[in-house]
């Protein structure tokens, strides 16, 4: 018979690890002490979970206030705590990573999706300043699996190396794993010569639509939600209704006015504390949309889960993965020469993110290098590919970003 823990009865079965680990921290870090004492809180108050849910939410906009002012981790890093890895997210946003076997908890998901020793795991995660690649790696390794680190791009190569090698297992963009089926369709593959069973994909949505096609080809496709300053927040099972939410770190829904949690099943921000005396991403406020599904899971497994991803707080858009947020395309894109207004627009064709960029000239008679100038702009600073136009004029209250993506 099915069964589970209410939401907020799981909360509170952190509640000895709140008190064994996080006033050490408060005693060791002076960032994460400043934030207890602005909850009017000391380090020895901290013994459970209702007192940890004192501490203000904080927002990625924050922590990357955090570290510009005192870099590289905003003061959240120990003294004498080693960073064996050190990742730049959009934003920039600086992610340390620990000494671990498994430093961003990954590999209950991959567990879960069926991984294990015996499995070639093509890892196409990008291994270029994003913590992704990584992840994914160490957490194949954990469970005893061999990698292919694929990384981003190089299509025809991976598709061959799949065929050649008997690739078993996948972890990716869905998006990408679609080409790469498609790729090996056209290298004479089949369904049956496919040697990839099991897949566990993250970074962008997974509709309906798409997970039917790939299952076609690799019968088992689960997905992860995580972030790269948090690591795993959420997995599927095979019962495939909702994301069961990790044992070593606690996963809250917020109300976004008032950073309470809630337990209920309401609508409201994913945010999740890290159990560390090294590193002390404690309340961190992912963006995230969630809301916790509260019936029993088919699988009988007793740990709450998130009803998936619902949308973002503020104006960040996830785009092929990562981040966007206007900010960024303004300091990137709006002081280019020569350049009088631009809009990006994110569209999902074929379920993929086609990124294209509209530019107005201040003088359209002399802007024959604008658009390959700003090309390079995004592609050096924010990391994407985008089709750049010129054209003759946009809306006067057209955004920075224009999200016309549907899911389906």
């Amino acid at each position: 018979m099915a069964v589970t823990v209410s939401p907020e009865a799981h909360a509170h079965t952190f509640d000895a690890l709140v008190a064994a680990t996080l006033p050490a921290a408060a005693r060791r870090i002076d960032a994460f002490a400043a934030r207890v004492r602005s909850a009017h809180l000391e380090p020895e108050d901290l013994v459970d979970v209702a007192a940890l849910e004192r501490i203000p939410v904080l927002s990625k906009d924050e922590l990357i206030e955090l570290q510009a002012a005192s870099p590289p981790f905003g003061g959240l890093l120990a003294p004498g705590a080693r960073a064996r890895r050190v990742f730049q997210s959009p934003g920039p946003l600086y992610e340390p990573e620990l000494e671990h076997r498994d430093p961003w908890r990954a590999a209950p998901a991959l567990e879960a999706a069926g991984f294990g020793s015996d499995d070639l795991v093509l890892n196409a995660f990008s291994y270029h300043l994003s913590p992704a690649g990584a992840m994914f790696e160490a957490a194949a390794l954990a469970l005893g699996g061999s990698v292919v680190p694929g990384g981003v791009g190089n299509l025809e190569l991976q598709a061959r190396a799949c065929l050649d090698l008997g690739v078993t297992a996948y972890v990716g963009l869905p998006s990408y794993l679609k080409s790469l089926i498609e790729r090996a369709q056209a290298m004479g593959a089949e369904p049956g010569t496919w040697p990839v069973s099991k897949a566990l994909v993250s970074g962008e949505p997974l509709p309906a639509s798409l997970r039917a096609r790939l299952e076609e080809w690799t019968p088992t496709v689960r997905q992860l939600y995580g972030t790269a300053e948090a690591g795993l927040i959420g997995y599927e099972c095979d019962a495939v209704e909702g994301l069961h939410v990790p044992s070593d770190a606690l996963v809250e829904v917020c109300d976004l006015t008032t950073g309470k949690s809630m337990w209920d099943g309401g609508e409201g921000q994913v945010v999740v504390t890290l159990f560390s005396s090294d590193y002390a991403l404690v309340r961190f406020g992912t963006g995230d949309l969630s809301a916790f599904m509260t019936e029993p899971c088919p699988c009988g497994a007793p740990s709450p889960r998130l009803a998936g991803w619902l949308g973002r707080v503020g104006e960040a858009v996830k785009v092929r993965g990562m981040f966007l947020h206007p900010r960024q395309a303004e300091d990137t894109i709006g002081g280019t020469p020569g350049l009088a207004r631009f809009q990006l627009q994110i569209d999902r064709i074929d379920h993929r993110d086609v990124l294209r960029c509209e530019l107005v000239a201040e003088d359209p008679s002399a802007a024959g290098g604008l658009a390959e100038l700003v090309r390079t702009r995004i592609r050096s600073a924010l990391r994407f590919d985008a089709d750049v136009a010129l054209v003759d004029g946009l809306p006067g209250d057209a955004p920075v970003l224009l999200d016309r993506r549907t899911w389906d």
